[in-house]
């Protein structure tokens, strides 16, 4: 037998990483994977049928800017700041306020919850057939109470959270005999028959709580950077419900921004009124005065003799007249801002000629509504109100201080009008001075008509405002709901179920590969030692099936078979005539060395070579278990240490008919075993049984637990190392590695046995 250059699993070894070892080494627990698929698709599919299904419903609203509206209105709009740019994160927070939420919330009841009780799954209604009135306060429920309802017939049965049954009628409210917190009652067009079976849940929960609930799931963000379109957002399981709560949201809102221009449109009229009347008095006293002073000094009009002299002086009144009005208005801003007490709304734009100064105004009114809507929401002890409250304390003082100034500026162009109106009036030195005092009694009467005219137009400008209820936002869309749930989506759940079917056990096989330090597949084996080549995987087999025959056709057959021929290759070429030595070993008891050191005399017997299988191990009779003791009375034991046995009386044959094949057991324990092994009596046996037998197979000891097989392989030409699926620690394999590199065991080949992945092959000619 030559010995052959070809490695048979060196490369395999050297190629452990090969995606196509990986997947052979998961493969054989397909099973495994089957079952975790079934199992997590099969949660996945139940997970489906009874996890809450949520929806997204989407509306979107425009914020209209009240700078850019055209309506015949805008001046009265702008009297108070109505006309200044909507601020989109203010517009945001007054959405999400408790005040307006509050609005929703009791316009809807939504401190009232309805569900389908299931035998697994709960889902949340929100028309059921009966109606529920809640007959306590906002403050005396300060938690949710829970009350299972069931129709029978025209009654409902009511159970509370202590398991206390009540009967209503549903068709008349009986609340004050049961002591329920509401009245329940049937909807019209609902017959009770088609609930009967149906078991429902009601749930009372505080105003207040069930607001702030609202605000959690309730999401307001912008379309876009630059864009005044709001989406809003809610997630729910009842459509209905989601939908109703985005559209009536938008409904208050949308009246509250109405209300606040209104109210401005109303204080612009108040204001305007209480003018009225004193322009009015003012005006009545001046008539009287000019009537009486005619009448006591006989005058009717002016001499028309100095036309010319009379159009300069006219021009000059008229500067005057408009600088005096100017005056007028500025003392009666300036008395509206003296006049407050705490932060109100100031007059915007009755007539001033001062840009800067009606600019003030309105950035003031602008931040005392800011103000008023924050107030709503936080209490004054708020850092944010606080800071407006001091911006407004140091406009009022800005705005006073302009009048100041602006004042200054008008009476010294009064006083310069009045010295070129006095030029002008030398012209009428020859007038009378009672003409004099008539032409200042009709400049007064002219300044407080222009006045009255001024306000008068505000007033209708306000007025018409006030009238005409303009939108505050633009509805792009109402409430719409995506008919795909947002959860769950099957899209993701089967995927995922399957990944994790696949994953779980992956993991599982994964984490048992690499802590438990055992050899479980041959690519272990090559990856520890590469020089050292696999002759054959032995398959699991059952304890019945433990030893091969000639006419065996089996996997576990044809494992052994190739397992011999591989070892063939390794043997060294020796004269003719002389035998070949193999020693059968492992690291420790239990590894299968002497079945497979059976099975291997059984498959070169089978070959018709001569074969003798030789029980070294003395301590450990393994051997003669598979055969009948009682029949062979000698053995290794006593030929090496009696000269009174003879070969004849330990060579013994004529097992399943193979003629070829010769057992020689290890006999009765020696007291040194390990001085016998290593005499000159053993190596005469060796030598003679060469001489004898083609092939001489020794089932020695483990490597690990004594020194014999080191003994018996200084005699051996190659040593089958057995090694255990799921059982050899990858400590041994690297002793038995180490053994082989020192050459202590000649021409190493490992035997991987109990592969049990081989169960599934097939062998067929």
């Amino acid at each position: 037998m030559a010995k052959s250059t070809l490695e048979f699993d060196k490369d395999e070894g050297e190629g452990g990483g090969d995606l196509k070892q990986v997947i052979g080494r998961y493969l054989p627990y397909w099973p495994w994977f089957l079952l975790g698929v079934v199992i997590c698709l099969g949660l996945g599919y139940l997970y489906m049928r009874y996890a809450p299904v949520t929806y997204e419903s989407v509306a979107k609203i425009e914020i209209i800017d009240e700078s850019e509206r055209v309506d015949i209105s805008q001046n009265a709009l702008s009297l108070l700041g109505q006309g200044t740019s909507a601020n989109m994160e203010n517009e945001v927070q007054v959405l999400r306020s408790y005040r307006i939420l509050k609005q929703v919330v009791e316009s809807l009841n939504l401190d009232i919850s309805y569900f389908q009780v299931g035998n697994i799954k709960t889902t949340e209604i929100w028309n059921p057939p009966f109606g529920v009135t809640k007959l306590v306060t906002e403050d005396s429920l300060t938690v949710s109470r829970s009350f299972h309802v069931s129709i029978q017939g025209m009654n409902a049965k009511i159970t509370d959270e202590a398991d206390r049954t009540y009967s209503v009628s549903l068709m008349e409210p009986d609340s004050l005999e049961t002591e329920l917190p509401f009245d329940i009652t049937l909807r019209p067009d609902e017959e009770p028959e088609e609930y009967t079976s149906i078991l429902f849940r009601v749930e009372l929960t505080p105003v207040k709580q069930a607001v702030l609930n609202l605000a959690k799931k309730l999401r307001v963000s912008h379309v876009s950077k630059n864009s005044e379109i709001l989406a809003l957002s809610i997630k729910g399981e009842s459509v209905d419900r989601s939908e109703a709560i985005l559209n009536e949201l938008i409904n208050k809102f949308n009246e509250d921004g109405i209300r606040d221009r209104q109210r401005i449109s109303k204080l612009t009229l108040d204001f305007i009124d209480q003018r009225f009347l004193s322009l009015s008095q003012e005006l009545d006293s001046i008539e009287v005065g000019k009537e009486d002073f005619k009448r006591t000094n006989d005058l009717s009009y002016i001499e028309s003799d100095v036309d010319f002299s009379l159009q300069r002086r006219a021009v000059a009144e008229d500067e005057v007249t408009q600088l005096e009005t100017q005056v007028s208005l500025a003392e009666l801003l300036k008395k509206a801002v003296t006049a407050q007490s705490s932060y109100e709304l100031l007059p915007v734009d009755v007539g001033l000629e001062n840009t800067g100064l009606n600019s003030m105004v309105s950035d003031y009114n602008r931040t005392v509504i800011q103000r008023e809507e924050l107030l709503s929401s936080v209490g004054e002890s708020h850092p944010t109100l606080i800071a407006l409250s001091a911006q407004l304390q140091n406009a009022r003082v800005n705005i006073l201080k302009t009048l100041n100034i602006y004042q200054t500026q008008l009476k010294l162009s009064l006083r310069q009008l009045t010295r070129e109106k006095n030029r002008a009036n030398t012209v009428f030195s020859r007038l009378p001075e009672k003409e004099k005092m008539l032409r200042s009694i009709e400049r007064q009467q002219d300044i407080k008509e222009n006045l009255f005219i001024l306000l008068l137009q505000k007033r209708e400008e306000a007025a018409l405002s006030y009238a005409v209820t303009a939108p505050s936002i633009k509805v792009v869309d109402y409430a719409l709901t995506d008919t795909e749930p947002l959860s769950p989506k099957k899209r993701i759940v089967y995927p995922m179920s399957l990944m994790v079917g696949l994953f779980v056990p992956f993991i599982v096989l994964y984490l048992h590969f690499t802590l438990n330090g055992k050899i479980q597949i041959r690519g272990d084996l090559a990856r520890l030692s590469p020089d050292v080549p696999i002759l054959a995987e032995i398959p699991t087999f059952k304890k019945s099936r433990k030893v091969i025959n000639s006419e065996d056709r089996s996997v576990l057959a044809e494992s052994f078979r190739i397992a011999t021929t591989n070892l063939d290759t390794l043997l060294p070429e020796k004269a003719e005539g002389t035998g070949h030595c193999i020693l059968v070993t492992s690291s420790v008891k239990g590894e299968g060395k002497t079945t497979t050191a059976l099975n291997m005399a059984q498959a070169y017997a089978s070959m018709h070579h001569k074969v003798l299988l030789v029980g070294a191990d003395l301590r450990n009779r393994e051997l003669m278990k598979y055969f009948k003791p009682d029949s062979f009375a000698y053995g290794l034991s006593e030929y090496l240490s009696e000269s009174r046995v003879q070969w004849k009386d330990i060579i013994m044959g004529g097992f399943d008919n193979l003629d070829y094949l010769k057992v020689c057991f290890g006999g009765k324990m020696p007291p040194n075993p390990t001085q016998l092994l290593s005499g000159k009596g053993f190596a005469q046996f060796i030598e003679r049984a060469l001489a004898e037998f083609d092939i001489v197979l020794i089932d020695s000891p483990p490597s690990l637990s004594v020194a014999d097989p080191l003994l018996i392989g200084k005699h051996a030409d190659a040593t089958v190392y057995l090694v255990r699926s799921g059982i050899s620690d990858k400590n041994m394999v690297r002793h038995s590695r180490e053994l082989s590199q020192k050459k202590q065991l000649p021409n190493m080949a490992y035997v991987l046995n109990d592969v049990g992945s081989l169960n599934s092959r097939r062998y067929h000619y």
